[in-house]
């Protein structure tokens, strides 16, 4: 091991507290990008990360506006014969309801045990604290970056990126790099490295179902005229079939399909019934039986129900048949599925089977295409040999059921492929009430980045 990169290892030891206090003050920012009151708070995270970055001795750090919220860019160039890493990340969260569910305020920093909970300590204010540890430990500890680093963390992440392709375009100056550190994918289990090879891509819609011109009462009008709630949701239910196979038409004609080597490497990761049992509180699992778990949450569709809302919701009774109802469905996509194509199938499943008694819109929220990624390049080869030089153990591969846009993004648009961790565990409470983040897996992230860099190096 090289002086260098034991003195950054060291450093980073000795200034763990500091460390959880920088992380403390960025999670307090309530920088939730889906509410516009929260547009300032969006600024003022994007503010506290370029001040933290030009004191790391980051260079040309700049708070870049886009239609909607802005990009922090950061570079540290000059070191010759050594290759240029894009660090992604992005620092808006998801909403905190509902409220009463958590435990301590969401953006109150609280202890308890080994956790650190508010919203944003792992989706992925956490992550991006990891790296700007790293890199200071770097600096800081071990005399200075062995690689060449240019920033990009955005403020759009939670509603899926629209802006950065654009910004991408514009700035390819910028953002020339030999590849992207994407920590936002996360690990398998407590104690299980893991690289993510593969992620799914998303198209999300709104459904709205009209019948009456405004509400009526059941009493006189029920059996006279189609309830929207009701119609609705015959129409979602009619989505799958009884085994949990989406029946839009055409749905699967563009799914790729798993090679024999893929089925049985993935059927080796620890993620089998009992896995999702655990993680879920369910009390069975559900879903294609033909497929395993682990293969329906990565390697295939989904068509999930996020939201309904129609008719009287609050306390007590209220007779009412509404005028209306509206379901919010996000489908999970697989190599080689488009968000447009699989619109056009929900609007052909939707002429095909609402009644005529009734009136339909569909709108189009976001999507994002999936991506996959090769494992035979040197920064994965270095991320795998950091891993397992901190964790001890044998690394896994595996492929996430979630969406992160600005993957495709960049195969797309720069030409560049990501290489995928995290720290994040799968009992993190993400989108949920009681994030957290497990503060000795979070350490040993900041160990293991550090390793990364130096192993690129070499």
């Amino acid at each position: 091991m090289t002086q260098e990169r034991q003195a950054a290892l060291d450093y980073a030891r000795e200034h763990g507290e500091r460390f959880l206090a920088d992380l403390k003050d960025l999670v307090a920012i309530p920088s939730i990008s889906t509410a516009d009151e929260h547009r300032e708070d969006i600024r003022r995270a994007a503010e506290w990360l370029a001040d933290h970055l030009r004191d790391l001795g980051m260079e040309n750090v700049q708070v870049i506006p886009t239609e909607r919220h802005p990009v922090v860019y950061a570079e540290h160039l000059g070191v010759n014969n050594a290759p240029t890493v894009l660090i992604y990340g992005h620092y808006d969260v998801q909403p905190v309801d509902p409220l009463d569910l958590w435990e301590s305020p969401p953006f109150e920093p609280s202890l308890r045990g080994e956790n650190l909970y508010a919203r944003g300590t792992s989706d992925m204010k956490g992550q991006v604290m990891a790296v700007l540890k790293a890199v200071e430990s770097m600096v800081h500890g071990g005399g200075g970056l062995p690689v060449n680093v240019r920033f990009m963390l955005e403020g759009e992440e939670e509603i899926g990126s629209p802006s950065l392709p654009a910004f991408m375009e514009t700035h390819r100056h910028l953002l020339k790099s030999d590849f992207c550190l994407n920590p936002d994918a996360g690990m398998i289990g407590l104690d299980m490295p893991t690289i993510t090879y593969a992620l799914r891509g998303l198209a999300y819609f709104e459904i709205h179902v009209y019948g009456p011109e405004h509400d009526l009462h059941s009493g006189t009008y029920g059996g006279v005229v189609h309830n929207p709630a009701q119609a609705l949701a015959e129409l979602i239910a009619g989505m799958h079939d009884e085994q949990g196979h989406i029946t839009l038409p055409g749905f699967y004609d563009r799914v790729r399909p798993l090679s024999k080597e893929e089925h049985e490497a993935l059927a080796r990761l620890p993620m089998d019934e009992a896995y999702y049992l655990k993680q879920t509180g369910a009390p069975a699992l559900w879903g294609e039986p033909e497929y395993l778990p682990v293969e329906r949450v990565g390697a295939r569709p989904t068509l999930e129900v996020n939201g309904l809302l129609s008719g009287f919701t609050g306390e007590g009774a209220k007779t009412v048949l509404p005028a209306k109802a509206m379901a919010k469905i996000s489908m999970r996509l697989v190599p080689d599925q488009t968000p447009e194509e699989v619109h056009q199938q929900l609007l052909r499943y939707l002429e095909e089977h609402a009644p005529d008694d009734i009136r339909w819109e569909v709108k189009a929220l976001h999507g994002a295409v999936p991506a996959i990624a090769r494992l035979d390049t040197p920064a994965v080869r270095a991320l795998r040999e950091a891993l397992e030089t901190v964790w001890a153990k044998d690394v896994l591969f595996a492929r996430i059921g979630g969406t992160i846009p600005v993957v495709a993004d960049l195969q797309n648009v720069l030409g560049i492929e990501s290489v995928l961790t995290g720290f994040g565990l799968p009992d993190d409470n993400l989108h949920a009430p009681n994030e957290k983040i497990h503060l000795p897996t979070w350490y040993k992230g900041i160990q293991a980045l550090i390793h990364f860099f130096y192993n690129l190096a070499a």
